[in-house]
């Protein structure tokens, strides 16, 4: 019979209406006789295993099992004929089956019975899960990420807290003692703490904690202007090309990330192409206005950039693809890799409002594709013209600090008074507004952003704008939900210090904030 007609051994004045019914089906319905010999299948059923009708008739109905359950099928059919044991009757339940070209999906099969003419047959009814079970899939790795995005944000923040007492104790101990006989080894603890404040940069970057400094940019005009830098990092034997989508839309991502992520994705192309390759970096517009791609792609309906970048290495894994993007996760030998490359680039894409995919195959290539939503009003491009003023070292304005790490507070304190400045102290929000009323003289608050006592350093900022607007603001934080959204702080006219910080970028952070 043709395919897309139910295909049955037998004929009877039922026929058409059984036809009818089968054809319309859009599960898949085999019905096999009491030895299991498949007697009539579905044109669904066609379709999901990828045999023809006819390939199905007078097969026993484990050929479309996977070999370990093929071996226990007719022990159950024995079982039932013999003994009536109603095990595989009526009750649905979720297994495994095997299409012509010897794939394995997962399905949902139910099992009917009837008698016809004083036989005995049986009827199933299958639904694919492969839909539901790869949903289930990718809602379990998004819920691991984001735990594991929740944990990496917390031990950043405690962490560049310390790095910040480190930083700043080893400087004033620099500035209190000049050139001595172990000046190098400041320098190298320096130069250490340095290296990992790079790395929290990076876990925060994954756990969508960092705040970003987004603009509006052409994405072709960054990327071309990296390839000089990539041809130089890749090496000689890395053959690297760019295929540039004309008239680009326009995004609004923080560019030094997207710098740092594409400059990680060739890195991580280079190390998997000892003996060379080629890597293809590649623009589009990406319009989704159809819900099945939005759908695959986990993106919501709208105007995409994509930027893919392909290599020609040894591919990855299937049993690893999924965790690849997870922090500290590497392939790379002990000492050659942190694991926290691809990490990063996940995390700026998912906080620049995008999404990442990658496919790969092994000994073929692997290919990361970035959307990031098209910024629909493009603005006109502002030149920074601002004068950076230099610190006076004279300085006798009063700042009140509002911290509540004790360390970090006293540290804070300390470098403010080597430069001149009068402090004052608030362990948290409500003191600062406390203290700020007992002290006119105070000419910048500057002001930790996540903060015990019911007010974050963002409420301190509004409040101190709003009540006293000739006093001056300066955040700081090593991590914060708030600033998630950079367009929260420039609407106010807000700074932040990151932490943790060097003196020099203390001293000119406090300037310019006086100064504005």
């Amino acid at each position: 019979m043709a395919s897309d007609e139910a295909t049955n051994t037998r004929m009877g004045p039922h026929e058409a209406k059984l036809h009818a019914i089968l054809s319309s089906a859009v599960d898949c319905i085999i019905i096999i006789q009491h030895d299991g010999t498949i007697d009539t299948v579905n044109p669904a059923a066609a379709r999901l295993f990828g045999y023809a009708p006819e390939e199905f008739l007078g097969q026993n109905v484990k050929f479309l099992m996977p070999d370990e359950h093929r071996v226990k099928h007719d022990g159950y059919l024995h079982n039932y004929m013999t003994t009536g044991h109603r095990k595989i009757i009526g009750i649905g339940r979720d297994v495994s089956g095997k299409r012509k070209d010897g794939s394995v999906f997962p399905m949902h099969l139910s099992v009917g019975e009837f008698e016809e003419n004083g036989e005995k047959f049986f009827t199933g009814i299958i639904h694919n899960l492969t839909a539901r079970t790869e949903a289930e899939q990718a809602l379990r790795r998004a819920q691991r990420m984001d735990a594991i995005g929740q944990l990496t944000g917390g031990v950043a923040h405690d962490f560049n807290n310390l790095l910040t007492i480190i930083v700043g104790n080893l400087e004033l101990f620099e500035m209190q003692t000049g050139e001595f006989e172990h000046s190098a080894l400041v320098t190298e603890a320096l130069e250490a703490a340095d290296l990992g404040a790079r790395l929290t940069d990076r876990l925060l970057a994954f756990a969508r904690r960092s705040p970003l400094e987004p603009r509006v940019v052409d994405l072709n005009g960054l990327t071309v202007g990296l390839t000089d830098m990539l041809r130089r990092t890749l090496g000689a034997t890395i053959e690297l090309s760019t295929v540039l989508g004309g008239a680009p839309w326009h995004v609004k991502i923080d560019p030094a990330q997207f710098e740092s992520a594409l400059v990680n994705l060739a890195v991580n192309a280079r190390d998997v192409m000892p003996d060379g390759g080629r890597l293809i970096i590649e623009t589009c517009n990406m319009p989704l206005d159809e819900s099945y791609i939005a759908d695959e792609l986990g993106l919501d309906l709208g105007d995409y950039v994509q930027i893919s970048v392909t290599d020609t290495g040894s591919g990855i894994p299937d049993d690893i693809i999924d965790r690849v993007f997870e922090p500290f996760f590497s392939t790379k030998d002990v000492g050659k890799g942190t694991g926290l490359g691809l990490s990063m680039v996940y995390g700026f894409t998912k906080q620049s409002g995008g999404h990442i995919t990658i496919y790969s195959e092994l000994n073929k290539g692997t290919t990361v594709n970035l959307y990031l939503p098209r910024h629909q009003d493009v603005p006109n491009v502002v030149q920074d013209v601002s004068v950076k003023v230099e610190p006076t070292p004279l300085a006798t304005e009063t700042i009140l600090v509002v911290e509540d790490n004790d360390r970090v507070r006293r540290l804070t304190v300390a470098r403010l008074s080597a430069l001149g400045y009068h402090t004052i102290e608030a362990i948290h929000g409500p003191a600062a507004v406390e203290t700020l009323a007992a002290h006119p003289d105070v000419e910048l608050v500057f002001t930790d952003l996540v903060m015990p006592g019911g007010m974050t350093g963002y409420e301190v900022a509004k409040h101190v704008q709003k009540t006293y607007p000739g006093v001056k603001v300066l955040l700081t934080s090593g991590y914060a939900e708030e600033l998630m959204n950079g367009d929260k702080l420039s609407e106010r006219g807000l700074k932040l210090l990151r932490k943790p910080y060097r003196q020099a970028a203390l001293t000119d952070a406090i300037r310019e904030a006086l100064d504005q």
